[in-house]
């Protein structure tokens, strides 16, 4: 058969596969006329053919289909501009399945040509072609343009909250994904050459606008709600629309339209920024902040930095709420119950004015408490708001620390903290109870810089809570020298330690007293107890108050040097009555009551014994008479005197304790209950006089210890710069308090004068002199 009458019939059939009437054909039969045209060399003019009519059947589908599917743009309604959209996008999605059916079936007939005429003559295979000419003549001007004009008005349609037919969109943009720029050297799609560019510059310009437009009318929590779903619906778009290709550039447009400009505007928001937000604990809002925040690089920096901006603000408001009655602690009652009068002992209680030192000790625990509740607060929604992100957490802890270390009294505040709830706080509470006590206070003395300021309040209300038996538990207080040897090292709690280990050797010593008294027969009017503690380890300074001790005490206290000195030889002892309490019976005129009196107040009473109930001591006579110091002596003659329970007369009355006044034994004095506790006057929080001295006592000890540091190092190191001495003495001594430079540097000036060191000749390093 000849070429051209093959060429005509297999033509003819070309023809009917492209109208669709292939099944009354033979496949065999064409497959062998193309076939035959390769075998004798007609390859060519059957390529070119087919070609051809592949081209002229687009051209027809054109004319069919698209062409009339044009939207008419005088319309800004958006439901018919959606329908026309969807016209034009449906007619190109029908051209191209009639298009790729057809060719499919071509494919086949022409598979002979394919292996064997396009490899040699470097042409496409029939269906590259295929997708070659309909590119050329489906999508090309002007059909591209309406085509990817009513792709972007849909979605901009749907971004405006209407309902299109998204099926429509994604088949028009499947077509376009299939196909590729062969001429581009890349070969990349017709979607990433033409579709994308066009959606992307579109939404640059729609979420520019968008975000300006939802500031104005939206406070933060809204913006934040509508930013996150704008993220939620474009995700949704390239899965369901579009192509995931286009997901990241598009998540990228928005955030850099909706969240990077405004990421300090948002924030800042009056009445409902970030501060607002964390006020009404609005947890979610601060979830989707946070969310939105981390997309971008600027976005954790700048909610680091508002979250330490609030966290210092609330916590300067807090320490100044501390210093609310000046914070220098006037001398008040210890329990409140002994400064007011009974409702059932006096039938009704008189109004008093508020006592300036109570209010202060509540302030100091009010701020521990207030620092405990923000830093729950700040975790809370730490840990559920911003996914526990450990550079928030860094920068919340340097809030902490910065506020916390700026009030200068966090030490001593933290200290009567623990005070109090070890001895009267934790009463009925179980042991894990007892446990997030302790762990919570430790969270806020992780942050306090001068611990070892914490450690000298911390051993003088230890101290007083031993040697008074006000601990509620052992096990507590262990407890917590255990959170505190975690914190800080052993060498923090050594003479914390060494305190529980004198009392319980003081236990054992006593009992040997006891039986020693037992087995020689000795009499004493006074049942004596003593406590030995080691002059290292407790906190003397406080206590080194003495007196003048009468008679019967003197006897007592003897005996018992006798015995300790007996069984400790090379040892002294030196009483400290500061820190003692007594039992003693006192009679009146209605009844005998049993009172529980500091060692001072004992004194003081045993001097009214002898006289009559209408004698007057003065104030000048009882101080000679018993020496105490006059701060400590006014102090106990307030409690006796002053208080609830009046066991002293003063005269005149009043308050306060002068050097003028007089005393006189109050035998018409009557209560309800046999046992009662004169509570002592005391100082709960420091006067400034008395953090003065502390802060001279500290001052000395941390020049000591610098001087320890440095030889230490030196010792070791032989020969070091200056610098590097001054950062590794600040490494090593941050543990108990953070430095001065210029501290250090007088410190190794000392060294030198004492030719412990040796200034190097370049003047810049130092060398150990053995």
């Amino acid at each position: 058969m000849a070429a051209d009458e093959t060429w005509t019939k297999l033509a003819r059939n070309i023809v009917e596969i492209q109208n669709h009437n292939a099944a009354n054909l033979s496949f065999e039969e064409n497959h062998r006329y193309a076939y035959n045209m390769v075998l004798y060399k007609n390859g060519d003019r059957l390529y070119k053919g087919a070609s051809q009519l592949v081209a002229e059947n687009l051209e027809k589908l054109a004319k069919e289909y698209i062409i009339p599917a044009f939207p008419t743009g005088v319309t800004n309604d958006p439901v018919q501009r959606s329908q026309e959209g969807e016209m034009l996008l449906k007619a190109l999605k029908k051209v191209w399945d009639d298009h790729t059916s057809s060719l499919s079936k071509l494919r086949d007939v022409l598979k002979y040509m394919d292996r064997v005429y396009t490899k040699t003559a470097h042409v496409p295979m029939i269906w590259d072609q295929g997708l070659i000419l309909f590119i050329k003549h489906i999508i090309r001007p002007p059909i591209e343009d309406h085509v990817i004009s009513a792709i972007l008005t849909l979605i901009q349609i749907e971004r405006n909250g209407y309902t299109i037919n998204r099926s429509s969109v994604k088949g028009c943009v499947d077509v376009f994904l299939q196909l590729t720029d062969l001429g581009s050297r890349d070969a990349i799609s017709l979607y990433r050459r033409d579709v994308e560019p066009a959606v992307l510059k579109e939404s640059e310009t729609f979420y520019k606008n968008e975000g300006e437009r939802l500031l104005e009318s939206c406070d933060a929590p809204e913006y934040l709600r509508r930013a996150e779903a704008r993220f939620q619906e474009e995700e949704s778009r390239t899965h369901h629309i579009l192509s995931t290709l286009t997901s990241l550039p598009l998540q990228r447009i928005l955030e850099k339209n909706l969240v990077s400009p405004h990421l300090w505007t948002v924030v800042n928001m009056p009445n409902s920024g970030l501060d607002a937000m964390i006020d009404s604990d609005r947890l979610d809002d601060l979830a989707r902040l946070y969310r939105l925040f981390t997309r971008v690089t600027a976005g954790l920096p700048c909610l680091r930095k508002s979250l330490r901006e609030t966290v210092i603000r609330r916590g300067k408001e807090i320490n100044d709420a501390s210093s609310g009655l000046g914070g220098d602690g006037a001398e008040s009652q210890e329990d409140e119950a002994a400064a007011e009068p009974s409702a059932k002992a006096k039938g009704k209680a008189k109004a008093r004015p508020p006592n300036p030192a109570s209010q202060t000790l509540a302030l100091a625990l009010k701020w521990v408490q207030d620092v405990l509740d923000l830093k729950d607060k700040f975790d809370t929604m730490w840990s559920k708001a911003f996914q526990s992100d450990r550079d928030l957490e860094s920068g919340l802890n340097e809030a902490f620390e910065t506020f916390i270390n700026l009030n200068e009294k966090s030490p001593e505040y933290i200290s009567l903290f623990i005070d109090e709830n070890l001895k009267k706080g934790l009463k009925g509470k179980s042991d894990t109870e007892v446990d997030i006590v302790l762990d919570k206070t430790i969270t806020v003395f992780r942050f306090v810089t001068d611990k070892d300021v914490f450690e000298r309040y911390y051993k003088s209300h230890l101290a007083k809570r031993l040697l008074l038996g006000r601990s509620v538990s052992d096990d507590a207080e262990r407890g917590m020298l255990a959170k505190l040897k975690v914190e800080c090292g052993y060498q923090f709690t050594q003479k914390l330690e060494g305190m529980f280990h004198d009392m319980k050797i003081s236990a054992d010593t006593m009992q040997a007293y006891r039986d020693h008294l037992a087995k020689s027969a000795i009499e004493q009017d006074i049942d004596l107890s003593v406590t030995v503690m080691t002059s290292t380890f407790w906190p003397m300074s406080h206590s080194a108050a003495s007196c003048t001790f009468p008679a019967q005490l003197i006897e007592a206290s003897r005996s018992f040097e006798r015995f300790y000195l007996a069984r400790h030889s090379g040892r002294r002892l030196t009483w400290q009555p500061a820190l003692g309490n007594a039992d003693v019976r006192v009679k009146f005129k209605s009844r005998k009551h049993d009172l529980n009196v500091a060692t001072f107040a004992l004194v003081i009473l045993l001097l009214f014994e002898d006289i009559l109930d209408d004698q007057f001591l003065t104030y000048e006579e009882i101080k000679a008479s018993t020496a105490i110091p006059d701060v400590e002596l006014k102090r106990q003659l307030q409690s006796l005197a002053c208080a609830k329970y009046k066991i002293l007369k003063k005269h005149p009355p009043g308050r306060e304790v002068g050097d003028g006044d007089s005393f006189s034994f109050n035998a018409d004095f009557s209560a309800p209950l046999q046992k009662i506790k004169i509570s002592t006057v005391a100082s709960r929080v420091e006067n400034t006089e008395e953090r003065k001295e502390t802060k001279d006592r500290i001052d000395e000890e941390r020049r000591h210890q610098t001087e320890a540091c440095i030889v230490r190092i030196m010792k070791d190191r032989k020969h070091m710069t200056h610098n590097d001495l001054v950062n590794e003495v600040t490494r090593q001594l941050a543990s108990r308090f953070q430095p001065n430079p210029m501290a250090i540097k007088k410190r190794i000036e000392g060294l030198i004068e004492r030719e412990y060191l040796e200034r190097c000749e370049d003047r810049k390093s130092y060398n150990y002199l053995a």
